[in-house]
């Protein structure tokens, strides 16, 4: 073993050109598995990350306009959703997991040390997990403060760095359009990308019920709903793939099961025509996970592919290094054998001599494919939607489960050539 190695590092200094060549190809190989594998996941852990910050598989349903008739009913009338459609949904809703009703609002506050102007969202406590309200002092929002109309609220990062500097919000008291508030919570920091009204850093959260009686909505009749929040149950989710993957025509005509479910229900209770799409207006943001992680996975795929292509070619070039060797040493091939060397010693030589070519390179490539991982990871200003290079294990062993076996196929040849050349030829061979 110990002379083969020292055999192949003898053949690559005396082609020195020729063997970094051939070892680049294998090397380049390497590093774009490790270094685009590693984009890939950087991009769907990041894109996971900001998605989670902006809620947990949820639909927000908006009341709109009809279209067609229904019922005697024109086209053309304001579609205004109630706390009573919130209700019947959860209770009616097959696929339906959670719901909460919603209203938002602009307003004044006012704390002891300074005042705003914010957003204030009235909600019940499963918002909080859906929209992935998490606290970092105090306590969300219960069902404690809803059944008892308790003046409470939980304060965004920003705000409360607005109306409080550095001070401890939890137990301080503001004025919400001069009604009075405990805070009993602040959410933690959220880096987020997307939201339908402000980032939640900025907002201030208080029970539904109180904001039904304090700060109803100004522009809309008494009980109205800014918006309300659906999760659908986990079978639903798992389900996209399936009804996407059965469509007969473009994905936007899709009608998702359970958008069809919620203007089912609020058609019986608003009477409009169920068919009609755009009575309500439905963003989903599972359908946004889903269509991303396709959109990861394809390009996680082409970037192996590219990767195993550049591999294999580097494989091609170690193999021609080695068939190259055989030619060269073919009176030394002939002398071995004359002075008893077997077939199997010949063909395991030049064999080792190829796969370690092969290690070698790959090896070095490696190493380059992980030092620019962490070099990026170190030294970059890495986007939201960016969680930095990110090396698997998955992609690892797919990298070195590539690098044996293009080690394996581009040394078998050369070094059956070299053990089938016939002693007599070998020796009265001449370059």
């Amino acid at each position: 073993m110990r002379e083969s190695f020292i055999q192949a590092i003898d053949n690559l200094r005396a082609n020195k050109l020729r063997s970094f060549l051939t070892m680049f190809g294998i090397m380049w190989g390497i590093v774009s598995i490790v270094v685009l594998s590693a984009l890939g996941e950087g991009f769907r852990r990041g894109n996971d990350a900001v998605l989670r910050e902006f809620g947990r598989n949820m639909s927000i349903v908006w009341g709109s306009r009809t279209t067609m008739q229904a019922g005697g009913e024109r086209a053309g009338r304001n579609v205004t959703l109630t706390v009573d459609d919130a209700r019947a949904i959860k209770a009616q809703g097959r696929l339906v997991n959670m719901v909460s009703p919603e209203i938002q609002r602009g307003t004044k506050v006012k704390s002891a040390y300074n005042e705003a102007a914010v957003t204030v969202h009235g909600v019940e406590p499963p918002y909080m997990f859906m929209r992935t309200i998490e606290v970092d002092r105090g306590r969300q929002l219960n069902w404690s403060d809803e059944q008892n109309t308790s003046q409470v609220a939980v304060i965004g990062w920003e705000m409360c760095k607005q109306l409080f500097g550095e001070r401890n919000p939890v137990g301080e008291q503001v004025l919400v359009n001069g009604t009075p508030f405990t805070i009993v919570g602040r959410i933690r920091r959220k880096d987020q990308d997307s939201s339908y009204s402000g980032p939640d850093n900025n907002k201030i959260f208080i029970p539904f019920a109180v904001m039904q009686k304090f700060l109803p909505r100004p522009d809309a009749p008494a009980g109205s709903l800014s918006q309300m929040l659906v999760m659908p149950r986990q079978h639903v989710i798992d389900g996209l793939e399936g009804v996407l993957g059965t469509r007969t025509g473009r994905v936007e005509d899709i009608d998702w099961p359970l958008e069809r479910e919620i203007r089912e229900i609020l058609a019986r209770r608003k009477a409009f025509n169920p068919e009609d799409r755009d009575a309500i207006n439905v963003w989903d943001t599972s359908l946004q996970t889903m269509f991303f992680d396709r959109m990861i996975a394809a390009m996680a795929s082409f970037f192996r592919v590219v990767g195993l292509v550049t591999l294999a070619l580097g494989g091609i070039g170690v193999m021609n290094i080695m068939l190259i060797a055989v030619k060269d040493r073919t009176r030394e091939i002939g002398v071995r054998k004359a002075l008893g060397a077997t077939t199997a010693a010949i063909q395991r030589q030049f064999f080792l001599e190829g796969f370690f070519l092969t290690l070698i390179s790959g090896g070095l490539g490696m190493a380059i494919g992980v030092g620019l991982c962490l070099l990026v990871n170190t030294l970059a200003t890495l986007p939201i939607r960016f969680a930095g290079m990110i090396i698997t294990w998955p992609n690892a062993l797919l990298a070195l489960g590539s690098l044996v076996l293009i080690g394996i196929v581009s040394s078998t040849l050369p070094a059956r050539r070299a053990a089938q050349l016939p002693p007599t030829e070998a020796l009265r061979y001449e370059m």
